[in-house]
């Protein structure tokens, strides 16, 4: 059998994305480039082992925010609860990459570093609209879960605090960015570190997150 993509070389792999048997070649060369790779493709998931991650363009993300060890660790709650958003708005999306997410992050981070330096409110909406229903929806569930707090009398999530805990995980995306155009290394790490839980009790969704009074400090996550 020939290769469905080069129509050269013996094809070898069944491949999801082409849905069709490929070359090792091809699957190499197209691998998230042309090709719509599923998560748990095997040659996907073993490839990701061998990984060469590219470095960030200009740096360091935000380098100009300062994150300190001290900081990281007095929010590690509130770092599982912002990824799990991002996870969510990440499978919310289908087609979504990690490029679309960094740039949904950053929209955020630019909306709370307004907020945080002079309180006003700075809503750039980003023109790609992947990218922008990662905002909406990160921003959205920030604002329920704050609306949620106060209702009980508890202490709302800080601009500043989240504006830090959003820089740290532009960071950790720019690091596992493999530079590949429909890449979505960074989707997988978060689904490997924050998995989606399946339903309780017959319930819709997975992955929920809770919240236990009187402050947003106390956040639970579940998935």
């Amino acid at each position: 059998m020939i290769c469905s993509i080069c129509n050269i070389r013996k094809a070898k792999r069944a491949c999801p994305a082409a849905q069709s048997a490929i070359c090792p070649q091809c699957c190499a060369e197209q691998r998230e480039e042309t090709l719509d790779c599923p998560l748990n493709c095997e040659h996907l998931v073993q490839a990701r082992l061998h990984a060469r991650y590219s470095k960030p363009e200009g740096g360091i993300p935000h380098a100009d925010i300062e994150l300190t060890e001290s900081f990281l660790n007095a929010h590690d709650m509130l770092i599982q609860f912002l990824s799990v958003l991002v996870r969510d708005a990440a499978v919310s999306a289908p087609g979504v990459t990690d490029a679309d997410l960094r740039e949904g992050i950053d929209a955020l981070i630019q909306s709370y570093k307004t907020a945080a330096g002079s309180g006003l409110i700075y809503e750039a909406r980003p023109a790609n609209p992947f990218a922008a229903q990662v905002q909406e929806t990160v921003k959205r569930r920030i604002e329920e879960l704050n609306a949620r707090v106060a209702e009980r009398g508890g202490t709302t999530l800080r601009e500043e605090d989240i504006l830090g805990v959003l820089v740290f995980i532009a960071r950790v995306a720019s690091g596992v960015n493999n530079g590949r155009r429909k890449g979505r290394a960074f989707v997988g790490w978060l689904l490997d570190r924050f998995p989606m839980l399946p339903p309780a009790d017959g319930a819709a969704g997975g992955g929920e997150v809770s919240v236990e009074a009187p402050a947003a400090s106390t956040l639970i996550i579940t998935g």
